[in-house]
């Protein structure tokens, strides 16, 4: 069952071949034996994933009409609240937090009548490219379970690759959904910006980040986006778009369409990566795309630009944890003062504090304009390129990263961590809709990622091809073999 597809869940639920309490109990027992071994979860929820299952077998029996995802196992990033259960944001200053609402994410698919797995671990406060900086447990690769998943959504990633959860919920600020499914071997789709509501997301970067799903099909994506995709009043940055209806590759493109590649951007891609990604660039031209070189050569900048606007509102936006109205407050504090700083300093990690002090330099006051204002107009000049770029072309192809997964402790400083971003960042300075899906094998193994992009909205479009695209290859047959464990 857990090798299913999302839809074909349902469908055998709808139809009356299976139960949701079969279903709830047949992933139930994959957690109980896997979950030791990955560490995708902080939370698990037995007994509530049972107690919604009696309850969606009575609407059944009832005939009462039945959601998009109904019997469907998903799993929730631990940076959506989701009533009544913790949101630590995988930090130790929200460790006895409980949320006293639902994302608007988070009700949409409960209204769905999805089955809530659990919540998922994840790179503190969501600042992370490996899944390293997780403040309760490290989460590991199911490939290979020396290796790390890739960040920040590392839980939702593995969760999902293990087939512990068939759906789950992940964000993106800078590539926090597309590398790990590229590192996992999975779909990971970031939607436009605005597309998916964020409210009742707990903000890293408030101009980045994106809520976004993980499967292994592109069909799944397009099933859970048809609940999620919907304009929400409650999220001031919400479009005004009607709900997300996916679109047929033939009907959209019909027998030919455009592929984008920035080769100027791509020079530096390892030989090996270059060969997947070129292998994949034919398997777009068989579903009748031509490819054409696109300029984006401002992409260059692009980490930079982004670490220097993203720190500047992750120092703002963390402000609000200061001891005082929620969270952890030291115990060692005596005046004021103490409570402020001794209870950010117990409860945030080395990496969050590191990027609220980049933040905090870039905001001052003498390097506002050096860094902040300048990194704002390279920003505009990069969402102008990529819409020149989109009017010689209908999608953007590139590497997800420059190659897979990486073991733990490798990256031993700051910069190179940052740099696993460089393919990824610019759909986020952009806002663009972008997709990473699985693209073969590196030599031992490891799995890598196609990262496809679109205009802002086109969001369809971009399943779509991905759609297609899986249609003519055997990737999403490929499963997980959890070297150093056991499947």
């Amino acid at each position: 069952m857990h090798s299913l597809s999302a839809v074909e869940i349902r469908k055998r639920f709808v139809n009356g071949d299976v139960s949701a309490t079969e279903i709830a109990n047949h992933f139930i027992d994959r957690i109980q034996r896997l979950e030791p071994q990955v560490g995708a979860f902080l939370e698990v929820f037995e007994a509530p994933m049972l107690e919604q299952a009696d309850r969606l077998d009575a609407k059944r029996r009832g005939k009462e009409p039945l959601g998009l995802l109904a019997g469907v196992p998903v799993g929730v990033k631990d940076l959506l609240n989701l009533k009544g259960y913790a949101t630590t944001c995988g930090s130790k200053i929200l460790k006895n937090f409980v949320s006293p609402f639902d994302a608007t994410a988070v009700r949409q698919i409960r209204e769905a009548d999805a089955l809530f797995v659990g919540k998922l671990n994840l790179d503190e406060f969501a600042m992370g490219s490996s899944g390293e900086h997780s403040a309760y447990k490290v989460t590991k690769n199911p490939w290979d379970l020396s290796l790390v998943p890739g960040g920040s959504s590392a839980g939702s990633a593995a969760a999902v690759a293990a087939e512990m959860a068939v759906l789950s919920l992940g964000t993106d600020t800078g590539g926090s959904i597309r590398l790990p499914a590229s590192f996992c071997g999975i779909c990971g789709f970031k939607p436009t910006y605005g597309r998916v509501s964020r409210f009742g997301v707990v903000a890293l970067a408030s101009s980045f980040d994106q809520v976004g799903p993980f499967a292994y099909r592109c069909e799944d994506l397009e099933a859970i986006m048809q609940v999620i995709g919907k304009h929400c009043k409650r999220d001031s940055t919400s479009l005004p778009d009607p709900d997300f209806t996916s679109v047929s590759f033939a009907e959209r493109f019909g027998t030919s369409f455009r592929v984008g590649v920035p080769w100027q951007f791509l020079e530096g891609l390892p030989n090996e990566s270059r060969a997947i990604f070129d292998r994949s660039l034919s398997h777009l031209k068989a579903l009748g795309g031509t490819v054409v070189e696109v300029d984006l050569s401002l992409l260059t900048s692009s980490i930079a630009v982004y670490y220097i606007l993203m720190t500047a509102e992750t120092s703002t936006n963390l402000a609000r944890f200061d001891g005082i109205r929620y969270g952890l407050r030291s115990s060692k504090a005596s005046t004021l003062d103490e409570v402020y700083d001794l209870s950010r300093e117990e409860g945030f990690g080395d990496e969050v504090k590191r990027r609220i002090l980049l933040g905090t330099f870039v905001l001052s006051s003498g390097y506002q304009e050096a860094y902040y204002k300048k990194a704002q107009k390279v920003r505009q000049l990069i969402m102008n390129q990529f819409e020149t770029a989109f009017q010689g072309c209908d999608v953007v192809a590139t590497p997800v990263s420059t190659g897979g997964a990486f073991a733990f402790g490798a990256k031993k400083d700051p910069l190179s961590m940052y740099l696993e971003d460089i393919y990824t960042v610019g759909a986020n300075l952009a806002g663009l809709p972008a997709l990473s899906i699985p693209s073969g094998h590196l030599a031992d193994g490891r799995p890598i990622g196609l990262q496809l992009m679109a205009p802002q909205r086109h969001d369809a479009e971009v399943l779509a091809v991905g759609r297609a695209f899986q249609a003519i290859t055997n990737y999403i047959q490929e499963r997980p073999t959890m070297k150093g464990g056991a499947l």
